[in-house]
């Protein structure tokens, strides 16, 4: 059985640009109405009118802010109050870092840890059982390359990230008896507004686009029989496998220097 996208919603976090902006794109191509959710109202309305010209489909703009605690709470309970049900979500929002960890200023290190972790698992939750009922969509979370080995100069991004692949690998295997596809995809650099906040000094290898991530994301999840897991890109892949492979101490020392650590 294909992926089902018309007659669908998909739920978007992180959506006013980058990956956000293109899974909103790519699903609203195929037939899937969408909820934008970021927490800048202004670029969302004006993509959310893009799509809806562009496609044809219902495209719902909602401001949020995922560092707020009780967000993913908040977000369901406005969703169910416009009698919006929820087929798809994409837990995309997150941010990085680049420094040393004496030097990061700790209200951004919290800010990080309830955006990439907290919200990912709150959100989830919350509209998991909505998306089992129904089956025809999926659960998906963008990783990150650097969740397959401690990450030096980037050391709760990495971990953050950590978090989320095991996270959604581990939720996939309990739901696995279900049609509902869930799937955590793992980029290495993409060319988005991330690198305005972590800095030009976390990019390692060659950058992606977000087309390119999207795509190969949509094409996992197309295939029927999804992977808990996939790693964008083959030079990510070769790494990911590499640091798998090594023992933990060369990896740590490989990735600080990559990093320059």
């Amino acid at each position: 059985m294909g992926m089902t996208y018309r007659n669908t919603v998909a739920l978007i976090t992180g959506a006013s640009s980058g990956l956000g902006a293109e899974f909103a794109r790519q699903w609203a191509e195929r037939g899937a109405d969408l909820v934008l959710v970021a927490r800048r109202l202004d670029r969302l309305e004006e993509l959310a009118a893009d799509l809806s010209a562009r496609y044809g489909v219902k495209a719902h703009a909602v401001a949020a802010d995922l560092a707020l605690p009780g967000a993913a709470a908040g977000l369901r309970a406005e969703l169910d109050a416009r009698g919006i049900t929820v087929h798809t979500l994409v837990n995309n929002a997150g941010f990085g870092s680049h420094g040393h960890l004496t030097h990061q200023d700790p209200a951004q290190i919290t800010e990080m840890i309830q955006v990439n972790v907290t919200a990912v698992a709150e959100l989830t939750r919350a509209f998991l059982p909505g998306l089992l009922a129904d089956g025809r969509g999926a659960l998906v979370t963008v990783a990150s390359a650097a969740a397959y080995q401690p990450t030096p100069a980037m050391a709760v991004y990495g971990a953050t990230k950590a978090f989320v692949l095991n996270f959604t690998e581990a939720v996939g295997y309990e739901v696995r008896r279900s049609p509902l596809r869930v799937l955590a995809v793992s980029p290495g650099p993409v060319s988005t507004e991330f690198f305005d906040v972590a800095g030009k000094d976390a990019a390692v290898g060659r950058m992606a686009t977000a087309e390119q991530v999207v795509t190969a994301t949509r094409r996992a999840l197309e295939r029927g029989s999804t992977p808990p897991s996939i790693v964008a890109g083959l030079g990510n892949r070769v790494s990911a496998l590499a640091s798998a492979l090594a023992p933990r101490r060369v990896a740590l020392t490989v990735a600080g220097r990559m990093l320059k650590a």
